[in-house]
């Protein structure tokens, strides 16, 4: 045991002895000194900044670009011209300031012996009773049946030749 205490000591006393020496950090100091007698530098101010301007997206109520077109087929042209076209006279109603594929079938509402209304509801989330004969969409959309499940509605768009062509649509019970 004395041995193994001896060469304890022996190597304790030589970590000691390296570290002592210079304790001047000279070197050290002499940095700090130059660094410390440097001029003073500015510090620049904060960048102006712009006036944010908000943004009114206008085209909500329009078909989306993402969303595959409505293909219209028109059989060969009639000799005839139809005598389907739009009243322009007749008041619009709330509904067809938005276009038909913005709109959605949320339910039904009915009472015994009455008649069967549809809840659609408009992109700025409005909730609207609607039944036969009202219109919505943009292309004088009239409903022609109302369903607990859908809303058939009858657009009358022009079949770009001065004339105006009737076009089935459907709105369908959307469940979230």
């Amino acid at each position: 045991m004395r041995g193994v205490s001896f060469f304890g000591i022996l190597i304790l006393g030589l970590a000691l002895a390296g570290c002592g020496g210079d304790t001047s950090f000279s070197d050290i100091k002499a940095k700090m000194a130059e660094i410390k007698s440097r001029p003073k530098g500015r510090i620049e101010p904060p960048p102006e900044f712009k006036v944010y301007k908000a943004f009114s997206y206008g085209a909500a109520a329009l078909r989306s670009p993402f969303d595959r077109p409505i293909e219209v087929q028109l059989a060969a042209l009639p000799q005839k011209r139809s005598n389907v076209k739009p009243d322009f006279n007749r008041p619009k109603e709330v509904l067809e300031q938005f276009g038909i594929d913005s709109l959605t079938m949320v339910g039904t509402l009915t009472r015994p012996g009455a008649t069967l209304f549809a809840l659609v509801k408009d992109p700025d989330s409005g909730l609207h009773r609607v039944k036969e004969g009202n219109y919505l969409g943009r292309n004088f959309g009239k409903i022609t049946s109302v369903t607990p499940s859908k809303i058939d509605v009858i657009e009358i768009v022009s079949d770009g030749q001065d004339g105006w062509v009737e076009r089935p649509r459907t709105l369908v019970l959307r469940e979230d």
